[in-house]
């Protein structure tokens, strides 16, 4: 509820910034989707105090969420650790290296893409950025997980080997 609840008030905030902001001329958003940073550039004030707000938001969410990440794997770590045999140390680090994997991917382009300074990478650079943390890491995400299990890795083996010409 807590998450639901911050996330409701976070985009209540950014959209009653947005709409106090005067905008003219073409009303088109030179993007993939409708974010607020393609937005703010559609506006014919000054956006600092958006752009603030937005920085801000960003840093709470996702560095806040990237630290609780962070802590939790710091304790799983030391509980892999105190695991015995080498092999159950081994699945464990494992199944938490594809899971970091994704975490990285994720929360790296989404810390890119809203904290970086705006003059560091181009739009067309946004718009792959934000593509690899709205459309491919969740693609992705089925895929990596899905490799871990046996069955699946044997499946795409058959499928590999009739599809190489021999």
């Amino acid at each position: 509820k807590t998450s639901w609840a911050f996330g409701f008030l976070l985009a209540l905030v950014l959209v009653f910034a947005v709409l106090r902001l005067p905008f003219r001329g073409p009303h088109e958003v030179d993007h993939l989707f409708c974010e607020i940073p393609p937005v703010l550039m559609l506006a014919c004030a000054a956006t600092g105090v958006n752009q603030l707000v937005t920085f801000l938001a960003s840093v709470f969410i996702l560095v806040g969420s990237l630290g609780l990440v962070l802590v939790s794997y710091t304790h799983i770590l030391f509980a892999v650790l105190r695991i015995q045999s080498g092999e159950g140390r081994g699945k464990a680090f494992s199944t938490c290296s594809s899971h970091l994997g994704m975490v990285g991917l994720f929360f790296g382009s989404a810390i890119v893409m809203y904290m970086a300074p705006k003059s560091s990478h181009p739009e067309e650079q946004q718009k792959v950025l934000s593509l690899f943390y709205s459309l491919f890491n969740p693609m992705l995400n089925p895929l990596i997980y899905s490799l871990r299990n046996a069955e699946v890795k044997r499946a795409l083996r058959g499928v590999l080997c009739k599809v190489r010409p021999t």
